[in-house]
């Protein structure tokens, strides 16, 4: 019989200092990839350059820079050419693989070093205060920042600050963001974006292009039709009789999203396998998108699947959030979530 775990809008799940650094790694999904476990797709020649350029970055982590850093930089000494630079910053649509080439360039170096999203550094920043997080990442030899953000133009400053602190202090930094697919679209993060908003720093970030398509739809089948709310728990229970299964009404777990920090997301989804959806809705309102967001980063990061009822998670959200100024978090959601879906209904890796 399938071990049935506490339902999500359960759970408070409390959050130390201490945990939020311990946190600071590649997750479930990313703790054993590898430059040599990324496969590059022969259609897109940026990837196997990308693997290259991000080796020898690697090999410079944790080496002594003479003049060559922000200091340097700031005062006039301009790093010889062939010096690897402070920063890397991977450009490219989601779904190519950046997240994996970054948690590979952890995984490549030794040493105390860092892999957090955008918004899990910015939760530090809240709990230790800005000084004392430029302090204890300061004697890191590696920062890397997953999905980095310009939604919000206060967090983007407080990043970009961050950043040039901790360039100061030696640290090599690396980042990745998403792009949408096409050219020059209304809410696109691109490489000019980016170091637009780093400002000093901008000129020692070197800009990695990743080209491709979304590797979670590469060849697959479309997302499998949600199941009625009648039959989704027994269907569960019968594909997966060993695992842990939280089951839980969308409606209820919106409700108790709102009332929990995103910082306590991750401990929100341990100790299950399987989350059972039932009656999912439309989101309306703006924050409760966001927060749900947050949640399909957990639940992707640790490999659950979903088996739910209602809409197809392609309508989770309104057609005015899914081409308005936060579109590249709604796509890359409902990218994660079909693939969870897949999973979780038809068996599929959620690759």
């Amino acid at each position: 019989m399938p071990s049935n775990a506490t339902p999500l809008s359960q759970r408070t799940p409390k959050l130390g200092v201490g945990q939020l650094l311990e946190g600071l790694r590649p997750s479930f999904r990313f703790a054993e990839v590898s430059f040599d476990s990324y496969i590059p797709d022969p259609a897109h020649p940026s990837q196997e350059k990308a693997v290259t350029a991000l080796r020898e970055f690697s090999a410079s982590v944790g080496a002594s820079q003479v003049g060559g850093g922000f200091l340097g930089k700031l005062f006039g000494r301009a790093p010889a050419k062939s010096q690897v630079p402070a920063g890397i910053y991977l450009d490219g649509g989601f779904g190519v693989g950046k997240t994996h080439l970054l948690a590979s360039l952890y995984h490549s170096v030794e040493g105390q070093r860092a892999f957090g999203t955008f918004v899990e550094y910015t939760n530090l920043v809240g709990a230790l205060s800005f000084r004392r997080t430029v302090d204890v990442l300061s004697d890191y030899s590696l920062v890397c920042i997953d999905e980095f953000e310009l939604d919000d133009p206060g967090d983007t400053v407080l990043m970009s600050r961050l950043m040039r602190e901790l360039a100061d202090a030696g640290v090599k930094l690396a980042a990745t963001s998403n792009t949408l697919p096409g050219s020059l679209g209304e809410g696109r993060f691109a490489a000019a974006d980016f170091q637009r908003e780093i400002q000093v720093l901008s000129d020692q970030f070197s800009v990695i292009k990743v080209d491709g398509e979304d590797y979670r739809h590469r060849g697959l089948p479309e997302a499998p039709a949600p199941l009625s709310s009648e039959e989704i728990e027994d269907f569960a229970n019968k594909q997966y009789p060993e695992a842990r299964i939280a089951v839980d009404d969308f409606g209820a777990l919106c409700e108790h999203l709102s009332g929990v920090h995103p910082s306590r997301y991750r401990q929100l989804v341990t100790d299950m396998d399987v989350l059972v959806l039932k009656d999912v809705e439309t989101i309306e309102g703006q924050a409760l998108a966001l927060r749900f967001v947050v949640l399909a980063d957990r639940l992707y990061d640790q490999d659950i699947k979903i088996v739910a009822s209602g809409k197809p998670f392609d309508k989770l959200f309104t057609e005015e959030m899914m081409t308005g100024g936060y579109m590249k978090k709604y796509h890359r959601t409902v990218s994660r979530l079909t693939a969870l879906a897949r999973a979780g209904q038809m068996g599929e890796q959620a690759l």
